[in-house]
């Protein structure tokens, strides 16, 4: 073993962590502010923003060309798997009396279960093909345009409001910069004189942002920065996993299921815990939705497109696939009946057990 290497990589894989964490919460931040500013619901954000997973993308096409699709496949599946069982889950535990599901979080879950449905049965009559890809992706496409027609209209079609009530909005924000100013302190210690979301210890600065709150455009690049990160992070944690575990000799499917599936969805997993806490239920649920229509539509696509080619033991399983839909379907009475903790410690038991099943029965 070149212990040279596994070094390197466990400390490349620690930084990435570092850099998760770090765009999660400016990414949770800024979506809630830009929501209020906009008038529409921060769940839409979260599925055009958080809910595109690149970093997957990133990794599925690096398999592509390495001719090592049953790797691709299995990181599909298992990241799927992972976003609601190891993901949606700890929102539920953390704190399910102070989150909410709205209209659009009920629409979007219902969404997901519909395009895992299709997907099972594609995969199970061995369908992956150039043609059925290409349906993926162009049910990906119009997915996504829905999401921006109904972002256009939240911003073209405002509600009715008079001039006194559009300055009441600006003030109630404040309360809101406030509230994450007192999170970052409580989470990090001595606040950060450069965030605009920390307070700085000086009384007289913090008064100043009340009376001057950031202008729109601000709130949306530092979204953009938060959603940049958590993709550079993907990317980072993703790779310096493979190169870790790599000695272990896993099969492609098993390797994507689990290490890198788990690497690769880490920045879902963070903005659950976080939203869980600050009782954002429909970036929690737009986060996990998003993904894994992400997942199975384009992704899947782009894998069927390019032909997907495995023999013997790198082939997935039935189990493989109906853990997909169980989960998709776990999620969506999830959301639907309301958060639940008891449905968040059955998620994470389930997956828990997937990973042991994985390793132990189906490690191929």
């Amino acid at each position: 073993m070149d212990w040279d290497n596994l070094c390197f990589n466990i400390s490349t894989f620690v930084a990435g962590i570092f850099v998760l964490d770090h765009g999660a919460d400016k990414f949770l931040d800024h979506t809630v502010i830009v929501g209020r500013r906009l008038g529409i619901s921060p769940t839409l954000i979260a599925l055009l923003t958080a809910g595109a997973e690149y970093e997957e993308l990133a990794v599925i096409i690096a398999a592509i060309l390495q001719h090592r699709s049953p790797l691709a496949l299995g990181n599909v599946m298992g990241s799927a798997i992972s976003n609601i069982l190891g993901a949606f889950s700890f929102g539920l535990i953390l704190n399910p009396d102070g989150m909410e599901f709205d209209r659009s979080a009920r629409i979007y879950s219902f969404l997901l279960l519909s395009v895992t449905t299709l997907f099972v049965v594609l995969a199970y009559f061995n369908l992956l093909n150039r043609v059925t890809g290409g349906i993926l992706i162009a049910i990906f496409a119009v997915y996504f345009v829905s999401i921006g027609y109904a972002i256009y209209k939240g911003i073209a079609e405002p509600p009715q409001m008079s001039d006194s009530d559009s300055d009441s909005d600006i003030d109630d924000e404040i309360p809101i910069v406030d509230e994450e100013r007192s999170i970052h302190r409580d989470n990090r210690g001595a606040a950060s004189e450069s965030s605009p979301l920390l307070g700085n210890g000086d009384p007289r600065k913090d008064a100043e942002n009340k009376k001057t709150p950031r202008a729109l455009y601000y709130h949306i690049l530092q979204l953009l920065i938060g959603l940049l990160e958590l993709s550079l992070s993907g990317y980072i944690l993703a790779h310096s996993a493979g190169a870790i575990v790599d000695s272990f000799q896993l099969s492609g499917t098993v390797f994507g299921l689990t290490v890198v599936a788990f690497a690769t969805t880490l920045p879902e997993k963070l903005i659950s815990v976080i939203g869980g806490i600050r009782g954002q239920g429909g970036i929690v649920v737009a986060t996990t939705a998003g993904s894994n229509i992400f997942l199975l539509t384009l992704c899947i696509g782009v894998v069927a497109v390019t032909g997907f080619q495995a023999k013997g033991a790198d082939t997935f399983v039935l189990f493989d696939l109906v853990t997909v839909w169980l989960s998709a379907l776990g999620f969506t009475t999830a959301v639907f009946i309301g958060p639940s903790r008891a449905a968040g410690i059955v998620l994470l038991v389930s997956y828990i057990a997937f990973l042991i099943f994985e390793f132990t029965i189906y490690r191929r």
